[in-house]
Formats: structure tokens, sequence, C-alpha cells
């Protein structure tokens, strides 16, 4: 276990959807790979295990790994046995010489968030910071000693913070809004599922508020998911599958609340500490501790952020990343036939819903609970270990199973 959190950037990940841990970190792999190998490969093969063989046809491993390796071919091989594997998403790259050399053999884990590890450790993260804490609770303790606040912490620690940050942001900006202006009727995969932010953020111009506001919410939530789920540009916050519900919210408070770009940044950083405290204590990966691990992971950082713009102290806003992971506890990660849209689009938006409203309660209370935001993620990640395969982002369980029951159902005999 790590003695201090790493870099709240390390939560922040720019790249191409559907899955931060099926498609941005095989990606990754496939590109250290290719940098290590001691000379031009005649060819690579690359074997697929656990989660990322379940589901990664839908997450579109495949293509981004073949993408990454080419021009050079490159076979993949899907192996779905979950027995002795150190992480459920491993891969095993393996590049063979013309000149008959012994191949090179590599085996990684990509471990959530786009982030890799292999069995010396961690792999391509950026050089961490320094942060004298591992606990959001020691955090608090830290802030109050030196009466700072939670991003002027990070400030502290973090170098380059407001430039970084702010690319952060216009990236985040940009897939709403391109979400909302989207054309695309039906989003790519068997599935056929329509794209809903375009005509949710028309219609919420038609109503008055408090519906307006939480339509607006919803209409930024569902437009990163979409562009996410079309393999467009994202920030995984801290994942891709969850990456809608941050921007969504702070999208909500720049455009509709026209609070400042620097309240909006100094939210970001809040979000980003207490992302990176889950990814140090727990996980964000969906494969290790279903979607609680993903989306209750976003909910709990976007609800630090609002709890932060409408003036919450240091344990109200810990309070609100608190309720926002504990009220998603349990929460199973089984996507319909692979593809990062059922369920999980509709759960970027209710994750979104669910964070403003625990940023709005955080603030009407003294911040005291009984249930802190350490508790509430050592109990996440004991829950997401016993939860079955199953619902762990195989796609073995829950309404994926539901689905592939329908589909094999033979027809309704006519009378």
């Amino acid at each position: 276990m790590s003695i201090s959190i790493g870099s709240i950037l390390d939560a922040f990940k720019t790249g191409a959807g559907p899955s931060s841990s099926h498609s941005i970190g095989p990606q990754r792999a496939a590109r250290f790979f290719l940098a290590r190998s001691k000379q031009q490969p005649a060819r690579f093969r690359v074997t697929l295990y656990g989660s990322l063989a379940e589901t990664g046809r839908g997450h579109l491993t495949d293509q981004t790994i073949a993408q990454a390796l080419a021009p050079t071919d490159c076979e993949i091989a899907w192996d779905t046995q979950t027995d002795n594997l150190k992480h459920p998403c491993t891969m095993k790259f393996e590049a063979f010489y013309s000149d008959g050399s012994a191949p090179t053999v590599w085996t990684v884990y990509s471990v959530g968030g786009g982030n890799l590890e292999d069995d010396a450790g961690p792999i391509g993260n950026p050089e961490p910071a320094t942060y004298p804490f591992l606990h959001i609770g020691e955090a608090i303790r830290w802030c109050e000693e030196n009466r700072l606040s939670f991003w002027q912490l990070a400030e502290r620690h973090e170098s380059q913070l407001w430039p970084r940050l702010g690319a952060v942001w216009d990236t985040m900006r940009d897939s709403v809004a391109r979400g909302l202006k989207s054309k695309q009727v039906f989003l790519p995969g068997t599935l056929g599922l329509p794209r809903r932010a375009p005509l949710t953020w028309q219609r919420a111009q038609q109503l008055q508020s408090p519906q307006r506001d939480l339509a607006s919410l919803s209409a930024f939530a569902l437009a990163v998911a979409e562009e996410n789920a079309n393999g467009g540009a994202i920030v995984t916050a801290p994942t891709c599958g969850s990456a809608g519900v941050l921007p969504g919210l702070l999208y909500y408070y720049e455009t509709v609340k026209e609070v400042p770009r620097q309240k909006i940044l100094q939210a970001l950083a809040t979000a980003g500490l207490f992302g990176a405290a889950i990814k140090a204590n727990a996980t964000v990966s969906g494969a290790e501790g279903g979607c609680q691990a993903e989306i209750g992971s976003a909910s709990s950082m976007a609800a630090a952020a609002g709890s932060q713009i409408l003036g919450g102290s240091l344990r109200q806003i810990e309070y609100a990343a608190e309720i926002g992971m504990e009220h998603h506890l349990g929460l199973t990660c089984d996507p319909v036939e692979g593809y990062v849209q059922i369920p999980c689009i509709e759960r970027n938006m209710m994750a979104c819903l669910r964070a403003f409203e625990c940023a709005a309660f955080s603030v009407l209370t003294d911040g005291q609970h009984l249930v802190s935001f350490d508790d509430v993620i050592d109990v996440m990640y004991t829950t997401g270990h016993d939860l079955q395969s199953a619902y762990r982002e195989t796609a073995r369980g829950g309404l994926a199973l539901l689905w592939r029951k329908r589909m094999t159902r033979p027809p309704p005999v006519s009378s």
C-alpha cells in the first residue's frame, strides 16, 4: 500500500473512449511494449485474460491494441479464465522476430483509470506528487493546522497545477459541447441505442427551474457519456465509463450558474484530491470493484467539487463525498453485450444528479457524521472483492445476462 496519495492529475487522463481499463490502458500498454522491443518485431501476439477477454470486443480492446502496434501484424487471443490472475484485466504481450531470436514477453495489468502495473510496479505514471498523507481524514487535519482549503493543499504539492487542470477542463468542456450538438442518431454497436443528450438539452430549455436545472444536469452528463460510448476524446474522471459525472456537474455551474473559471478549476482540484485518495486506498476499476468503484468514485468526486462551489467547509466537502460513495455501495458492473452503453450512460446521469443533491445537502449540515469518507472507501474496496466475478465487468451477470437470455429466447409461436 502507498504511504502517500499520488498526483491528482492521475485521475484525469485524456484519451479515446469507451473504457479507461479496456481501451486507454491497453493502448498505453501496447505503446510501452513497442518501445521496449529489442528490435523491430515481425509480428505480435497479445493474449487478453479475464474481464478484458469477456468484454474486450464491446470495449474495442482488440482494435485499440492493433492500431497502437500497426503496421506490424498483431494476433489477438482471448482467454476468459480468471483463476490465478493477479488482476482481472491482465494482458500478455509477445513480440516475435524474423531472425529467430527469443521473443520478448511482457505481462501487464490494466488497473483502472488508464493506469498500468506489472510485477515490478506502476508503469508510465508521471512523477508522483509528495503529499504528507494517505487518507482524506489526515488531509483535513493537515489543512486545518495550516489553514488551507483542499485546493490550496493541491496547489502546494502539484507542479504547474493550474495550466494542467486548465487543459483538462478544456477537454471536458469540449466533450460536453460535442455531445450536446451531435447529429448522430444511434451509437455504434449492435444495441442500436439512440443518443439522448441533444433532445434532453433542447427540452430542458422549455422548462422552469428546478426542473430545468435537473434536466440540464442530465443532458450534460449524458453528452459526455455518449461521446465516450462513441469512442470520442474524453477525460477519465476517474474512468471513461464514469467520465460524464464530474464534467456534467461543473459544466452546469459554469454555464448555467456562471461560476468563474478559476473556481471551476479549484473545484476540479478538490475532486482530483478525493479521486487520488480512492485510487491510493482502493480501486477505480470496474473489473476489480464493480461499478461502485467507477460511478461511485465519480459521484464522490463531483459531490466534493459541488460542495466546495457552494461554499462548503472542509468537513462539509468530505461529508458530500462520503454520501456520494455510500449510496452507490454494491453497485454491479454488468454492461450489456460488453458495450459502455447500458446501463453505463444512464448511470452517469443519475450519479451526476446524486452528486448535485449530496453537495446541496452537505452545506445544510455542520459537516459532522458517523461514517467517514475513508471508512466508506474501505468498505467499497471490501465489497468489490466480495462481489461475484459475474458482477465485475465480465458481462456474465445482471443486466448483461438478462439481455443475453432475451436475445436467445425463441420467438413466440403465432396462433
